[in-house]
């Protein structure tokens, strides 16, 4: 029961997340803003949503993850609602910033009543449930809120919106304890610099770090495709339809649920490899985004389907970085530690963000300028997708070398060798062979 309430309680948060971007269109003709100043709807609330990880951390080791989640919600409420009724573009980000602050609360809360509610090799699992079912919410935000804000208008959808977080709040206060009945209480610092002396703690272990970079690199492209730029991309850029394009954002989600499972029996059965699926899910999204914008004309819908299953693979993929901090912190700073890297994904999605409208900005200005048409042409989103390689060639480079100094903290304090993932497949197969 905590277990299930926990994650509705996410999947309402991420319906806030994203209900923005299918509004992206919407929010342009509402307010009359350029692609720039409509991404700091997005971005805006995806800085605070970083930016608030670690104290949030902090928080959930000190206070525990209810009172966290009933916050977060009741914020997310309150945003969302004065979205609905905002006149300018000023006051629909003050309240995105609050729906930002909100969400910010509940996946790491949800994580860590996880950890406290079950043991073992199915806490990777249920981890990885978490992520995927979470992001049900953005089929709530691409059919049933898409559906809304078409045809009942602006505020009507967004206090539909707030009204599913009312129910979340009732949900948790009534059924979300922070752990079992006659469990002993987690030992929680219990002042604000014992709270920071467990941050820098976690902090400073290179787990922590790697699962930083894990979720920096393979989170970010489905959160900006989901969040801003994917539903003008498909309308504009490819000619989709409205309704199309919205059902569209269903395929990460998809993608992501059956991939999971795989993804967190994986990350369970080979705990010391966890770094190469990562990098495995990077380099699918690698070659999917590279084969959409190097096509020549409009890529065919085959090919914009693999881009979108890439993407939603992703998703499992950064759930890892939370594998590495379960497995490297003790319980009493894993808030922290979650916090931490549940920054990395966020941190890498604003950069992208932003650098997608300013280069889209740029762009159009600099073929003459024109309405919604021109300014997301394919040609200007061939330019500015390129940002996505940049920020997670960055990512991918302090993987690799924070993995090396994983690697050898584990050979020196406990004897643990991790070779390269070819040896192994060779060992493996020679060992089959013998059989």
């Amino acid at each position: 029961m905590v277990y299930s309430v926990g994650v509705f309680a996410y999947i309402i948060s991420v319906t806030q997340r994203t209900t923005i971007g299918v509004a992206g269109v919407a929010a342009t003709d509402r307010f009359r803003v350029d692609a720039a100043t409509l991404s700091s709807l997005a971005v805006l609330q995806l800085v605070v949503y970083a930016a608030m990880q670690i104290p949030v951390g902090v928080l959930i080791d000190r206070y525990g993850p209810r009172r966290l989640m009933v916050t977060g919600t009741l914020l997310m409420l309150v945003g969302q609602v004065a979205v609905a009724f905002a006149p300018t573009i000023a006051l629909a980000v003050a309240g995105r910033v609050l729906v930002g602050g909100g969400d910010a609360m509940l996946f790491t809360s949800v994580m860590r009543l996880t950890a406290s509610w079950f043991h073992g090799h199915i806490v990777a699992q249920l981890s990885q449930w978490i992520g995927n079912l979470g992001q049900v919410g953005q089929v709530l935000s691409a059919i049933p809120f898409a559906f809304l804000l078409h045809e009942t208008g602006w505020s009507v959808a967004f206090l539909s919106a707030a009204g599913c977080s009312l129910l979340a709040v009732v949900l948790v206060l009534a059924a979300i304890h922070d752990r079992p009945a006659g469990l002993p209480a987690i030992t929680r610092p219990i002042t604000l610099g014992r709270s920071v002396e467990s941050l820098r703690a976690a902090l400073a272990r290179p787990g922590t770090q790697l699962g930083f970079w894990s979720h920096f690199s393979s989170q970010s492209a489905g959160s900006i495709f989901s969040l801003m730029w994917g539903y003008p991309f498909m309308v504009y850029a490819l000619g989709y339809r409205p309704q199309d394009a919205a059902a569209l954002l269903i395929v990460p989600v998809g993608a992501a649920v059956f991939a999971g499972p795989v993804v967190g029996i994986l990350s369970a059965r080979f705990p010391l490899r966890r770094s190469n699926l990562v990098l495995g899910c990077v380099a699918l999204m690698g070659v999917a985004w590279a084969a959409v914008l190097a096509w020549p004309g409009q890529p065919p819908f085959g090919v914009i389907l693999f881009m979108l299953i890439a993407i939603g693979i992703g998703g499992p993929g950064s759930v890892i970085g939370f594998d590495y901090a379960r497995m490297f912190n003790p319980a009493r700073s894993l808030g922290s530690a979650n916090g931490v890297v549940n920054t990395g994904g966020f941190v890498a999605s604003v950069a992208m963000i932003f650098l997608i409208g300013v280069i889209l900005d740029a762009y159009n200005a600099a073929a003459g300028g024109g309405g919604p048409e021109h300014l997301y042409s394919m040609s200007a989103f061939r330019v500015a997708f390129l940002a996505q390689f940049l920020v997670g060639g960055i990512g991918v480079t302090f993987l690799l070398r924070v993995r090396q100094r994983t690697r050898r903290g584990l050979a020196e304090d406990e004897g643990i060798a991790v070779g390269p993932l070819w040896e192994a497949v060779v060992r493996s197969w020679r060992r089959r062979k013998l059989r």
